[in-house]
């Protein structure tokens, strides 16, 4: 039968964790700099983690790490962590786990439940809708133009209408991946364009740019270079719908990898969010792997007591 005990001492599973979590970083191709700053800041958030053992007959099995917290308002659930040790797996402690950490969460208020897979979630997390995945390609050498597409600074008198415009594309993806109410991501929106580019164009370490073919604006690209050591990362990358399906998203990438190798980085990382079938397949057929996916799932209300203290 699987149970679980809530940890006193929770530093033997802090230090396993960590090194599973720097184990899949540096497999996915980030660098061990890279890897250790993504560490830094999950390794800030552990503190507030509930951490169960996991035992069948007395024997520990594994852990699950829980959290509950206030997300502008409305309680939500995140399981951090689920490992099973190897020789364990397959005999239903996952499954046990799953259960147990959505009735923890539900018992103390959580709505919603989300977690960040850095591994193939299998059938375990099936039922869970996809919000987001972290993507990365490396880049070892400059790509060649594609479709006659290049890339111009944006000017000071193009900047009001483009924010204007990722502002509101910015809120449609989070409201289509279900992640928030329209309401909420509007103030995400706000809060996010305010702390990521509060001095515009003059932002230093970012690219925003304007994607030209034949002399004719087809879209914007939006890059933050140093993102994580040698990392460029990809905030939006738009073709105007006019333009779509003539091969320019592909194009505009090889423009974003040119620009992050000019700026001295060698990883180009995307966001892209669930239900945007179309940037999954492009980002696939460039060859952009998953690292990370974002999953969640709706909570029942619950008046139970806990099942662990």
């Amino acid at each position: 039968m699987t149970e679980f005990s809530i940890l006193d001492d929770s530093t033997p599973w802090q230090e396993a964790f960590e090194r599973r979590l720097l184990a899949s970083y540096t497999a996915a191709g980030l660098s061990t700099a890279a890897a250790e700053r993504i560490l830094k800041d999950v390794r800030a958030d552990t503190g507030d983690w509930t951490v169960a053992e996991i035992t069948d007959a007395g024997t520990r099995v594994g852990h699950v790490a829980v959290v509950v917290t206030d997300n502008h308002g409305a309680l939500a659930g995140r399981i951090g962590d689920l490992h099973v040790d190897a020789p364990h797996t397959g005999r239903g402690h996952e499954q046990a786990a799953r259960d147990w950490a959505e009735r923890w969460c539900a018992e103390r208020g959580a709505r919603r439940l989300n977690i960040r897979l850095t591994e193939p979630a299998g059938e375990l997390f099936h039922g869970y809708g996809v919000r987001g995945q972290l993507r990365m390609r490396r880049i070892d050498s400059p790509p060649k133009p594609l479709a006659g597409v290049t890339a111009r600074p944006m000017t000071e008198a193009e900047y009001p209408q483009w924010l204007a415009s990722e502002k509101a594309a910015y809120v449609g993806d989070i409201v289509r991946s279900g992640a928030l109410s329209p309401e909420e991501a509007v103030r995400k929106s706000d809060r996010d364009f305010a702390d990521l580019i509060p001095q515009g164009l003059a932002t230093p370490d970012n690219s925003i740019l304007v994607l030209e073919a034949a002399g004719e604006q087809i879209g914007t690209g939006w890059l933050k270079h140093r993102y994580l050591p040698g990392v460029t990362y990809g905030y939006s990358l738009h073709i105007q719908e006019q333009h779509r399906g003539k091969g320019y998203g592909r194009a505009a990438m090889a423009a974003g990898e040119l620009a992050t190798l000019e700026a001295g980085d060698t990883a180009l990382m995307f966001t892209v969010w669930g239900g945007n079938e179309v940037a999954m397949n492009l980002y696939t057929s460039a060859g952009y792997h998953v690292m990370e996916e974002s999953r969640s799932i709706s909570l029942p209300s619950s008046s139970l007591p806990s099942s662990a203290a």
